[in-house]
């Protein structure tokens, strides 16, 4: 079922999104109050899938770049509908809603920018059911939509469009290439398809999910209990139904690196004589519990506060904070071997295998 998106619905929207985005897809501050500037007393409409006509026609927007840039490149404001506008023009046709392609603190958030000041839909749904670092790394490649032509727009007006045909991987490149000459930031629209084809490649319901999270761990906080068991609680219904305590210390070490449009490394925490150590790329890749494989992607990895369960970001991650950390499965449809293909383990030159989060070896 369909339903309105007000402003009082951000932050914990916002909370949810940035817990699905696994440590990635941006700043959950910064996406709040892009919405809210545009946004003000209005509402935005948030399809849901089994709402929208076959042949509807939906355009995904998105942020890309490195997180760590983002904190320091506030974007103008005019990017994402910038981008939106341009691939309607090179298409000749224009959009009946937009949608994420990602979960995150700004990722989610950007589309409701462009609804705000499009009066468009936003579909309740999006690409990778998380954040993943690369345009191609998408449920909706994995299932037969190509994400180009992209348009890309920068914040002084300046406007590409890329088209490699059904080659993902190219257009990730060459779309990074003009990300980074733009100064690490840019503002996409991709993926564009029809209403059949977001029923049948995107992970469904995300936008709700994740308010449902955000909005769970605050009415917790709220009357004095677990926020951990909520979500737990909330999870259990859903496509990610098991959460799984990772580990529980403080961040002894954070090595952070921004480089070609990525921010990577690796966090180290500990916790007496043990220590959990996560490697990540934009998103958390992979998590080791005193040497000994405990999540690893497509599942989530969740780095939040122990006291508040606030989702911390990548880019966020700093010496002394006391963390726990929790994985969460990943939908079904993101654990198939052509899922896994395109964004598993290998395709971040990693050389673990997969293994489900809740059938690795439990925290005591």
């Amino acid at each position: 079922m369909s339903w309105i998106l007000r402003a009082e619905d951000l932050p914990d929207l916002a909370r949810g999104a940035t817990l699905l985005g696994t440590g990635g897809g941006g700043d959950p501050h910064i996406g709040t109050l892009l919405v809210r500037q545009v946004l003000g007393d209005g509402a935005i409409t948030i399809l849901d899938p089994d709402d929208l006509a076959d042949d509807a026609f939906v355009i995904p927007t998105a942020q890309m770049g490195a997180p760590t840039v983002m904190l320091e490149k506030i974007p103008a404001g005019i990017e994402p509908t910038l981008a939106l506008r341009t691939l309607e023009e090179h298409l000749g046709r224009r959009a009946d809603a937009t949608m994420p392609i990602e979960c995150g603190g700004i990722n989610s958030m950007i589309p409701l920018v462009v609804a705000a000041e499009t009066g468009l839909p936003v579909v309740d749904a999006d690409g990778m059911g998380r954040a993943f670092p690369e345009l191609s790394m998408e449920t909706f490649a994995v299932y037969g939509v190509q994400g180009s032509p992209l348009a890309l727009a920068g914040e002084r007006g300046e406007r590409v469009i890329i088209d490699t045909g059904a080659d993902n991987r190219q257009m990730e490149w060459l779309a990074r290439g003009v990300t980074v000459r733009l100064g690490g930031v840019g503002h996409i629209a991709e993926y564009a398809m029809t209403g059949e084809q977001v029923r049948r490649t995107a992970v469904p319901r995300t936008i709700s999910m994740a308010l449902r999270l955000g909005r769970a761990i605050a009415q917790a906080r709220a009357g004095h209990a677990d926020p951990f068991d909520a979500i737990a609680e909330t999870l259990a219904s859903t496509l990610y139904p098991h959460m799984v305590t990772l580990f529980r210390g403080k961040v002894a070490d954070v090595e952070r690196r921004t480089e070609h449009g990525f921010a990577s490394g690796r966090a180290r925490i500990v916790d007496g004589t043990h220590t959990l150590e996560i490697e990540f790329h934009n998103e958390n890749l992979l998590a080791r519990r005193n040497g000994s494989l405990v999540a690893i992607v497509p599942d989530l990895i969740c780095v939040t506060a122990s006291d508040t369960a606030e989702p911390i970001t990548t880019e966020g991650l700093r010496y002394g904070q006391r963390v726990t950390v929790v994985g969460i499965s990943t939908p079904d449809m993101m654990r198939t071997p052509a899922a896994l293909d395109t964004f598993g383990p290998a395709a971040f030159g990693l050389h673990e295998t997969f293994a489900p989060v809740e059938r690795l070896a439990p925290y005591a």
